[in-house]
């Protein structure tokens, strides 16, 4: 295809683009009311979706990583994405309902409420490293607060992405719920669309630029994005081999490409060759091999395989010691997808400068930083922007408690890593640089509904108190209020 009618392609997807957005816009202020039983019935049909196509969703995804198996899809993807159904369906209706609020004394005898309303149509923009649960995720969200929904998933995963626009077809009218497929053109007309919300899961850089976007719209947007999540292991831990078990685990799903991977680790200085050893060993227990492995997949195309190669070699060059701590089994690469399968690795000895120090790594390479004392772990993770996530390792719950309250990030997990974003009732999202504005549960109900300020007022209400001429019974009545405020 050359560049001209690759011009051409995109003129056209924007074009339908743009009439595909205003079906829903229109549709969604016809229907402004939409009933309990037509949101449990879409959260019914993505359910389907899912349930009835889950093995040739998981084929989609494995042939756009090139290698990645239908079991590490099914935990990586699956689970969360039916916990999250689950905990919608049981919810809905308590959700939706208005929620009543206390009058103030020198209000009554009025009455307030809040009504919960959709926003009316939610854009979606999902990432290739989880593309089924991110993607699908927050689309049931919205459409169970009552919106319409127009998804454009990530060019990166293609084949996942044809997918799941033909069978949101099958399900949905394109004025409930469509998909959009195509390239950077695409997703940069995607986001100067006059959404009510707007939801991007991806790069900080990117973010920026969808915000920028959004803004002339005046679109509200959720940003989740990702960041440099550090893992501290406590000198309380007493566990080692236990603790590098859990941080193997969450650094090398989906070969680390996680936004809330560990992205590196704080280690009590002398514990290095300890450490070392127990990871190795973790990681020999999780991946008895690496090439070939449908377990542990390949990193997501060449570039992002490059990029990693790139912060290897920098670091190297600064004086970085990098260990390979895979199983002993190294296979030669038989295809492709198989020398993108990238083998884990420890990095010792970086200089502060390092890349590998200030990007997000999205891959197995794990960074060690010793640390003497824990105020300098505190003062480390402060002097960087605020992370998606933080880990913590140890018994020691007073120096628990003063990092939990000397440090802000997205979300945290104690003796293990990940787990709370499995947790339906913890909202999930960043601060700063690793997002804007959280969801999962009621959070994410609550982040595409608009919540209605209702005050009814009484036949026998008595405001006229208050109005002009004013005088000395308005100062009377002025004396009284502020009796009853204090």
């Amino acid at each position: 295809m050359n560049a001209n009618t690759t011009a051409l392609v995109a003129v056209a997807a924007t074009s339908g683009l743009a009439e595909l957005f205003e079906r829903q816009h229109q549709a969604s202020r016809r229907q402004v009311d939409v009933p309990l039983a037509l949101r449990r019935d879409r959260l019914r049909r993505v359910a389907a979706l899912w349930q009835t196509h889950e093995r040739a969703l998981a084929d989609a995804v494995g042939q756009d990583f090139g290698l990645r198996g239908e079991r590490l899809t099914q935990v990586a993807d699956g689970l969360v994405l039916a916990s999250l159904l689950s905990d919608l369906r049981r919810n809905l209706a308590r959700w939706s309902g208005p929620r009543r609020v206390r009058t103030p004394l020198h209000l009554l005898p009025a009455r307030a409420h809040v009504q919960r309303q959709p926003l009316g149509v939610v854009g979606i923009i999902s990432p290739w490293n989880y593309p089924l649960q991110l993607a699908l995720g927050p689309s049931a969200t919205a459409l169970a607060a009552g919106n319409r929904v127009l998804l454009k998933p990530s060019e990166f995963t293609p084949h996942t992405a044809q997918l799941l626009a033909k069978l949101v077809a099958e399900q949905f009218a394109p004025d409930e719920f469509a998909v959009v497929t195509g390239g950077v053109e695409v997703a940069r007309a995607f986001s100067e669309l006059p959404f009510d919300h707007l939801f991007f899961t991806g790069s900080t850089a990117v973010g920026r630029q969808v915000a920028e976007a959004a803004a002339r719209n005046l679109t509200p947007v959720t940003l989740e994005l990702g960041g440099k999540s550090p893992c501290i292991i406590d000198a309380s831990c007493t566990d080692l081999e236990g603790a590098a078990l859990k941080i193997a685990m969450g650094k090398l799903l989906n070969a680390g490409q996680t936004c809330i991977a560990p992205d590196y680790l704080l280690l009590p200085r002398g514990r290095e060759a300890a450490f070392a050893d127990a990871y190795q060993k973790a990681v020999t227990r999780l991946y008895p091999r690496v090439v070939g492995n449908p377990d542990y997949a390949a990193i997501v195309n060449a570039r992002q395989h490059a990029r990693l190669q790139g912060l290897l070699d920098e670091a190297r060059a600064l004086g970085a010691r990098v260990d390979d701590v895979g199983p002993p089994a190294m296979d030669t690469p038989g295809s492709e997808a198989e020398a993108r399968q990238m083998r884990p690795l420890l990095v010792f000895d970086l200089p502060a400068q390092a890349r590998l120090l200030q990007d997000e790594i999205f891959g197995p390479i794990l960074p060690v930083l010793p640390y003497d004392r824990l105020d300098t772990v505190i003062v480390h993770i402060n002097a960087r922007p605020r992370p998606l996530a933080l880990y913590w390792f140890g018994e020691d719950e007073a120096a628990r408690d003063r990092v939990l309250a000397g440090t802000v990030s997205g979300g945290v997990t104690v003796n293990d890593t990940l787990m709370h974003i499995a947790h339906d009732g913890l909202p999930f999202g960043g601060v700063g640089e690793s997002g804007l504005g959280a969801y999962h549960g009621e959070t994410g109900f609550l982040r595409f509904t608009h919540e209605k300020a209702v005050f009814v007022q009484s036949r026998f209400g008595r405001g006229d108190l208050l109005y002009p001429p004013f005088g000395a019974r308005f100062d009377r009545v002025m004396g009284l209020i502020r009796r009853l405020l204090r």
